[in-house]
């Protein structure tokens, strides 16, 4: 299929009149106290090495080599100790996990925010481009980078979140790489936590990127299910539906199935297996949309067996999402979606009849069934930062990933604050820059070197 693309761009001209304009900074009012404890005297990074200095960062309790990978000439692993509540210190500490690759003490330096755990060491995107050096912060309480014991699930608020970022982000500036420029970035949840700590911290970065980034403002947003009722052709949606009645309507045959499947892989759920089925079932627009990885032509007919239309089923909507190891690895996520992110929920008029339920949310995965009330206040407080006072800050969308049911709006001044969004004909949640044509490269690889007054010098492969 042949990609064009919609294009909402920082003009060059707007661009160069935002960074020569007023040097005041735009400010917001953080809502956690801001301090980074460094008492330290300012020594030139060159004096030193990059162990060296990483070392003698305060609140650096410990810093282990790793391989070289890509174009970094040398890559750390760097444990920060962090205040659980930074309105509270006898609320105890934990340790969060960095990866800080060097490329150069003159290079951009590229901040990975992950929405998640570290995925990977290697270099993303924007670094490969600019040749960057890579920070990449692990998300508090995923993976290690939480306290010992039970979590303190009312200390994961996204305010949190970005005070522990704005830590890290001015340890390394102060020591390690302080007069280069810095872009924050990331992708789905790791780009909302960009655009957060961006909100509450503007003046960390100079710059941010923003991949297939959902900007909600209910706990279901309405915009999901009205997206999923127009994306695509009227015959599209169809057939997707008719498959979903299918397999609700041989229920039964596709519960025995998940039962096998359920006993050979140790699957386990925090419901009935038929009501395990009927989620997947339920996701599994969602999920198609979102990803693109399966052809209309690779939806089972009505000659499938019960056995094939599971494994369909399964492969779309994914396994982990809704099975009880999944549902614990990726509770963070959950807990921070149905408290402060927003998320969705399904729609079930046309199959009521083969539910046996009447509603199908995410409360089932907040921890310890705890009553969690929505706070809408910091995603509208984003929006308005959005509106009122963001600059230099780059969106990148699949036209055809469900998230894009709540991308951001640009405001009707976004050229004159440096403010872009592309949007990828036929993407998914996997759209990257490397997916535009070279056109279209061209144009959004400009526009971030303006933001940093850097050229990039590497390439991205389709």
């Amino acid at each position: 299929m042949r990609r064009f693309t919609h294009l909402i761009w920082a003009f060059a001209l707007a661009l160069i009149v935002v960074s020569c304009s007023s040097t005041k900074e735009v400010t917001t009012t953080a809502e956690k106290p801001v301090v980074v404890e460094q008492t330290k005297k300012e020594t030139s990074s060159k004096e030193k090495g990059v162990y060296d200095l990483l070392s003698s960062m305060n609140g650096v309790v410990e810093v282990n080599k790793l391989s070289k990978t890509d174009h970094f000439t040398e890559h750390y692993e760097v444990w920060f100790d962090q205040m659980v509540d930074p309105n509270n210190g006898a609320a105890g500490r934990f340790k969060q996990r960095v990866l800080v690759a060097h490329s150069s003490f003159d290079a951009p330096v590229i901040v990975e925010l992950q929405g998640y755990k570290i995925w990977t060491e290697r270099a993303g995107e924007l670094a490969k481009l600019f040749q960057g050096n890579q920070i990449t912060i692990e998300h508090r309480y995923f993976e290690n980078s939480r306290p010992r014991g039970s979590i303190p699930w009312e200390t994961l608020t996204v305010s949190n979140a970005a005070y522990d970022q704005h830590v890290i982000i001015e340890s390394i500036k102060q020591t390690l790489y302080p007069k280069n420029k810095y872009i924050s970035t990331g992708i789905s949840k790791g780009g909302q936590t960009t655009m957060i700590h961006r909100s509450l911290y503007p003046n960390d970065v100079d710059a941010s990127v923003c991949y297939v980034t959902p900007l909600n403002f209910e706990r279901e947003d309405p915009r999901i299910q009205k997206f999923l009722e127009t994306v695509g052709t009227p015959e599209q949606r169809q057939q997707i539906q008719d498959f979903q009645l299918r397999c609700l309507q041989q229920k039964d045959d596709l519960v025995k199935e998940l039962e096998k499947v359920a006993k050979e892989k140790e699957y386990t759920w925090d419901f009935s297996t038929e009501v395990a089925l009927e989620y997947y079932v339920l996701e599994y627009s969602f999920a198609f949309w979102q990803w693109g990885a399966y052809g209309f032509d690779q939806i089972p007919d009505a000659s499938a067996t019960p056995e094939e239309m599971l494994l369909h089923v399964l492969s779309v909507s994914g396994v982990s999402f809704f099975e009880s190891k999944g549902i614990q690895a990726q509770r963070p996520f959950f807990y921070a979606a149905m408290s402060e992110m927003g998320m969705y929920d399904y729609k079930t008029e046309p199959f009521k009849e083969y539910l046996s339920q009447s509603t199908y949310n995410f409360e089932f995965t907040v921890p310890g069934n705890m009553a969690k009330k929505y706070d809408k206040i910091r995603m509208d407080k984003v929006k308005q930062f959005m509106i009122r006072n963001a600059t230099k800050m780059l969106f990148i969308y699949g036209e055809l990933d469900t998230w894009s049911a709540t991308a951001v709006d640009l405001p009707d001044d976004a050229y004159r604050r440096g403010l872009a969004k592309f949007v990828l004909e036929g993407g998914n949640h996997g759209t990257r820059i490397r997916h535009f044509s070279a056109s279209d490269q061209r144009q959004i690889i400009g526009t971030i070197e303006k933001y940093i007054e850097t050229a990039a010098k590497g390439n991205i492969k389709k």
